[in-house]
């Protein structure tokens, strides 16, 4: 039996055209890249959330001299977001780097915890992958790995 998957995104020449809201959280997530602990790689990572209250929150890579005992910043602001306020939803979620030369994806151990939260808090969000002037945005996290581990 042969299937296919189709996946739906919208691409930004520039993150000016990007609707004010997820500019805002684009916005943010360059500023959180600011707070980023990169000293082996120099490439600072910053992530941001918009909460159903409206609240945005947000996370950064950090590193260590024990590698791999660092963190993506999704997965900083996710695990955060975890222990603090699980019950404000998370309805979008960016990404920026430093550099900033192309768009910024998460990588595969991200992508399985985007679904695992969207899992856990019975809703999906959009994320926004911005660099290089220009944002790709999907709307739902699990749409970035379509072939999930589960237990």
């Amino acid at each position: 039996m042969e299937k296919s998957l189709t996946l739906e995104f919208r691409h930004y020449d520039s993150i000016e055209t990007l609707p004010a809201d997820e500019r805002e959280l684009v916005i943010a997530a360059q500023l959180a890249c600011n707070k980023a602990i990169a000293p082996y790689s120099n490439f600072h990572v910053g992530a941001a959330a918009r909460l159903e209250s409206g609240r945005i929150i947000t996370g950064s890579n950090v590193e260590s001299e024990v590698y791999p005992a660092g963190l993506c910043a999704e997965r900083t602001l996710l695990y955060h977001h975890q222990a603090s306020t699980p019950e404000d939803r998370i309805v979008a979620l960016a990404i920026a780097s430093v550099p900033s030369l192309r768009e910024c994806y998460p990588c595969g151990q991200c992508r399985q915890v985007l679904h695992d939260v969207e899992k856990r808090q019975g809703l999906d969000f959009r994320v926004i992958m911005s660099g290089g002037g220009s944002a790709t945005v999907v709307e739902k996290a699990s749409d970035l790995l379509p072939f999930t581990f589960s237990l």
